[in-house]
């Protein structure tokens, strides 16, 4: 890894400087916070493999964030790339108190989901949808070119962002966060996917982007925290249905070992399942990727 406080190529690429990690930390990294230290590295392969093979010697709240990851992952192994600099690529650790039971550990990415999407929404200005059980979408205005005349301006879905939690050897979590910021649209990896910019934010300076974030991700884990996990008392369970856009919609369900359920997603329930109904009842699904056949 190769740290990015480098001064000599700070500016290389004007329309994408690298993270001030000396500000970040004075603003993060503080007594009684939860973050305790903050490193920013130019390059690695994954953010998540890095503090996952560092925890055992970090306290709770360390945060590793990349400019640039060469072997990202997402859910199942999927690959996640991006140019450098062009999004927030990061990782936390955290610790959940004994008190808090195994079961509710499920909760800590939707719990995530959340904190990112209340913190995009103070600092970009714009809506982050959450697609169960661990995408970020933005909605991105189609081609205005191929809009007729006093026709409404038509968005679409995209995926933005995209969340990775994983235990560690010696009973912590670490979570990931991957999230498109700058991306054009001829750097977009595929077609379903969106950035804040396409989005229309208000802003594309990652500095105060990933300090609304990782504030927002303080603030919900410790009243997750607070309320030993429950998601109920912690509000969790009900800002995470309020920002879910897989809720109201008719989605297949791919179920790992090849199975598939069809249905209308109607809740989230205790455990972080998603609820389906389904022509032969109710049908709760605690893993698999979710396809959204029709919009809300």
């Amino acid at each position: 890894m190769t740290s990015s406080d480098v001064p000599d190529n700070r500016w290389s690429d004007l329309e994408r400087p690298p993270l001030n990690a000396t500000a970040l930390r004075r603003a993060l990294v503080r007594p009684g916070s939860l973050w305790t230290s903050l490193d920013v590295v130019a390059s690695t392969g994954s953010t998540n493999s890095d503090l996952r093979e560092r925890a055992a010697g970090l306290d709770e709240g360390a945060v590793l964030v990349a400019e640039e990851q060469s072997a990202a992952r997402g859910r199942l192994d999927r690959v996640w790339s991006a140019p450098a600099r062009s999004g927030l690529f990061l990782s936390v650790l955290l610790r959940p108190s004994p008190r808090i039971p195994a079961e509710r550990w499920g909760w800590l990415p939707l719990l995530t989901g959340v904190a990112v999407a209340t913190g995009l929404s103070r600092a970009a200005g714009i809506d982050t949808a959450l697609k169960w059980p661990n995408d970020l979408l933005v909605t991105v205005p189609e081609d205005s070119g191929r809009r007729r005349p006093g026709e409404a301006t038509v968005g679409a879905e995209r995926k933005a962002g995209g969340i990775l939690a994983e235990r560690t050897a010696d009973g912590a979590v670490v979570i990931g966060v991957g999230l498109n910021v700058s991306l054009r649209a001829d750097e977009l990896p595929v077609p379903t996917a969106g950035s804040l910019a396409l989005a229309g934010a208000v802003t594309t300076d990652r500095d105060p982007l990933l300090r609304a974030v990782l504030r927002s991700l303080e603030q919900w884990y410790g009243e997750w925290r607070a309320a030993d996990g429950d998601p109920a008392a912690s509000r969790l369970q009900e800002a995470y249905a309020a920002g879910c856009s897989t809720l109201g919609r008719t989605v297949r369900a791919e179920l790992p070992g090849g199975a598939s359920l069809t249905g209308e997603a109607v809740a989230v329930d205790g455990d972080g399942r998603l609820v389906l109904a389904t022509e032969d009842g109710v049908q709760p699904v605690g893993a698999g990727d979710i396809v959204h056949l029709r919009p809300v």
